[in-house]
């Protein structure tokens, strides 16, 4: 059977892509123990708050600037395997944490290492399960899809920190470090029992075997230019991500201004539930089927509402309610954009086009922070 038949000829069905996902949350929550125990052990090394941002900083870099190259690559290879060697590459690094971690030789900078190169190994991975959804899903069920994929990350942000709060003074960053590397069985078992269909390649100028991989890199950003609704969607979440920026950065200076960690911790826990929530309600209802800019700009001016109301008052009350509508807004509108997107985009070219959106998206904290605003 030749890759257009299989492509066609495989039934889109829920089955399995919640296989998947559920091998890929297993896996998330896993990684942000360790994330959470690496995050401990630097300040108890070094007390300071400049190996953070550093961190912080090698986590993204690579995404930023290697997501072009990466999204042409993952729509030339078999997506499915570019998942599996990913999460085994990030297997990998997480056993050599372990063994430096174990022998005592564990220093700051292989922290920095160590973020580089899962941020490399993630530039291929997000494409790769992002681009495969629509070939995976019913048209008709992409919103509930993505407001799954987002679950995870309010699973992240809620879960992980709890847990891995409650095992660090039981079994130290060593045994965190175990529990993310089994996590990752979970993922890779997953991707190894289900088959995901490769889309037919079409025959146009940008994917003749004679275009070069730059050209391919940046077919993405043209495929966008020439679609008018579709580049005007990704400006005005671009402009989203990089005013609500400015939120995420103050939020905790603003809730310490008047109150104290135990509060702050109360607040980002709120608008964990809130993403959560949101992620839920996507996820069974699906979005809207038909008015999809209309409810994504209704949400984003609801999730606008939520930021008004934490600043209106120096009070934990104030500050929580509105990052709980916020954070309830995003999967409901991000999942809409999303639906939007795989819906529209050709199978073979979504992993260009979703990786120049991602380096887009994670271009707009540095770029904030390059403008020298506050």
């Amino acid at each position: 059977m030749s890759q257009a038949e299989t492509a066609v000829s495989t039934p889109r069905t829920m089955r399995t892509f919640m296989i998947i996902w559920l091998g890929q949350i297993i896996s998330i929550i896993g990684s942000g123990l360790t994330s959470f125990g690496l995050a401990v052990w630097i300040y108890d090394q070094t007390g300071q708050a400049t190996p953070f941002a550093l961190t912080v900083m090698f986590g993204n870099l690579p995404r930023i600037l290697l997501s072009p190259i990466a999204g042409a690559l993952v729509d030339r290879w078999n997506r499915r395997w570019v998942m599996i060697l990913s999460d085994t590459g990030s297997a990998l690094l997480t056993v050599g944490a372990l063994v430096l971690l174990t022998f005592g030789q564990l220093q700051v900078w292989h922290i920095y290492l160590i973020a580089a190169i899962g941020s490399v190994l993630s530039t291929f991975q997000e494409p790769a399960y992002t681009a495969s959804v629509s070939l995976l899903v019913p048209k008709k069920d992409l919103g509930r899809a993505n407001g799954l994929m987002q679950m995870g990350q309010a699973l992240e942000m809620l879960i992980a920190p709890l847990l891995a709060g409650v095992l660090f003074g039981l079994i130290g960053l060593r045994g965190l470090v175990v529990i993310d590397f089994v996590t990752f069985f979970f993922a890779v078992g997953a991707l190894l029992v289900v088959q995901i269909p490769q889309p037919p390649r079409q025959e146009t100028a940008v994917s003749a075997p004679a275009t070069s991989l730059w050209q391919e890199a940046w077919f993405g950003w043209h495929y966008l230019r020439q679609r008018s609704g579709l580049f005007g969607l990704l400006v005005y979440f671009a402009l989203v991500n990089f005013f609500l920026n400015f939120t995420a950065v103050l939020l905790g200076p603003l809730v310490l201004s008047f109150s104290n960690s135990a509060a702050l911790g109360t607040v980002q826990a709120i608008g964990g539930i809130g993403m959560l929530a949101g992620s839920i309600i996507m996820s069974a209802w699906g979005g809207p089927k038909q008015n999809r800019i209309p409810t994504v700009i209704g949400l984003i001016t609801i999730a606008s509402l939520g930021v008004f109301i934490a600043g209106l008052q120096p009070s934990t009350v104030f500050v929580a309610t509105g990052l709980f509508i916020l954070m309830i807004c995003v999967p409901l509108g991000g999942g809409t954009s999303q639906a939007i997107f795989q819906s529209k985009i050709a199978p073979d070219v979504q992993g260009r086009v979703f990786a120049i959106r991602t380096m887009i998206s994670r271009s707009m904290m540095p770029l904030r922070l390059l403008t020298g605003w506050p």
